[in-house]
């Protein structure tokens, strides 16, 4: 039986913490995983990411769903296989970041217009769905952006990142959510934006 060891542990472990203490899930929400040679392991159904235990980590095949683990991984799961499959992610998180997901609602995608988001980012795509929670659909449609962007919201939803490692997917969570805050800032202020970066380098045809 394939066994987590204590680093790996560590790491999830780790990134669940930041991701509960930042507030950027619920308690019993979001999921992360790694890729490990032909497997996955991903966190639990329902699993509390900010107090994770080794029991929480599940290992799953990275080709197919096997009916063992596919009753206790997270019901995410086939999204994250599809992104391992079409991409060239070794780890994936799964976030509810408020303002990635309240910019989601009212704009077709996230322009970021902060010089850090701009730099790293340039937009966060928004992806259309017409069961925005459930995963059949995000599974066909979220591993395509995510061959082009680190980061992807499913409208109304959250956010799925991807990275060499969990701490990268991390970075990309947080720096979109940092962009998006400020975008979100921007537009309540309801003032006009003194020099649009994103419209001067068309950050939409990125």
């Amino acid at each position: 039986m394939y066994q987590v060891d204590e680093e790996t542990f560590k790491s999830f472990q780790l990134v669940g913490q930041d991701l509960s203490n930042r507030g950027l899930i619920g308690s019993h929400a979001g999921n992360l995983s790694i890729r490990s040679g032909g497997k996955i392991i991903i966190t639990r159904r329902a699993s509390m990411l900010g107090w994770l235990t080794p029991e929480d980590l599940v290992v799953t095949d990275l080709e197919k769903e096997d009916s063992a683990s596919g009753l206790i991984a997270s019901t995410e799961t086939d999204v994250h296989r599809q992104i391992y499959r079409n991409t060239d992610a070794m780890a994936v998180i799964h976030a509810h970041s408020p303002c990635c997901t309240a910019l989601s609602i009212v704009e077709d995608e996230i322009t970021c217009v902060d010089a850090e988001g701009m730099y790293l980012y340039k937009k966060i795509p928004v992806v259309e769905c017409d069961v925005p929670a459930g995963a059949s659909e995000a599974a066909i449609k979220v591993p395509p952006i995510l061959k082009n962007y680190p980061v992807c919201v499913v409208r109304s939803h959250g956010v799925f990142a991807k990275g060499t490692t969990l701490e990268d997917a991390l970075q990309n969570v947080t720096g979109t959510e940092q962009s998006a805050d400020i975008r979100f800032k921007v537009k309540l202020m309801g003032l006009p934006i003194i020099r649009d970066y994103a419209a001067e380098k068309d950050f939409s045809n990125w």
